[in-house]
């Protein structure tokens, strides 16, 4: 039995209506996930510290990587992971194999290629969390396939739950 014409067309404005109140359209993660840096990454975390944050969140990727791109164009776009984490960590980017210079956590001349071999960094995507001190806390490697994992990541970190407990037996709030 075809749907009454009224159910479609409300259906069609209901929509667009959920997708704004889970966080609108989605934004250029470039711009509105990843704080811009100044490629010193003391000075990052001075920062975090000064606004109340609990620290630093790396994401290690490279151009070609077509597991970077979907993450960022499907769970890094999207307003609601932008907000928690600008609010709650710095967000930066880091190129695998850029020859960017930066000064690294311990205060050293390097690059971003040369920091990601120092971190161990194996495959891309990786994420990780620091403490306000420089200390990684926690890592997640691979894609994160959607927001609310991505969120529950976060919030995993953020709650110090990494320290005894399993990223998949955390419930997030």
């Amino acid at each position: 039995m075809p749907l009454p014409r009224r159910a479609v067309v409300a259906a069609l404005i209901a929509l667009p209506l959920a997708a704004a109140a889970q966080g609108g359209a989605p934004r250029d993660p470039m711009q509105h996930f990843f704080v811009a840096t100044l490629d010193d990454y003391p000075a990052e975390l001075a920062d975090a510290r000064k606004a109340g944050k609990q620290g630093l969140v790396a994401m290690f990727m490279w151009d070609e990587c077509p597991y970077c791109e979907r993450m960022k164009k499907n769970v890094l776009s999207q307003p609601a992971v932008q907000q928690y984490y600008r609010e709650h960590f710095v967000p930066i980017a880091v190129d695998t194999r850029g020859a960017v210079p930066i000064t690294d956590l311990n205060g050293r001349a390097s690059t971003e290629k040369q920091f990601s071999i120092d971190q161990g960094i194996r495959g891309t995507p990786t994420t990780v969390f620091y403490d306000l001190d420089g200390r990684p806390l926690y890592r997640q490697s691979g894609e994160v396939r959607d927001a609310a994992t991505m969120i529950r990541l976060g919030q995993y970190v953020a709650s110090g739950a990494y320290k005894n407990r399993k990223f998949a037996d955390f419930p997030g709030k």
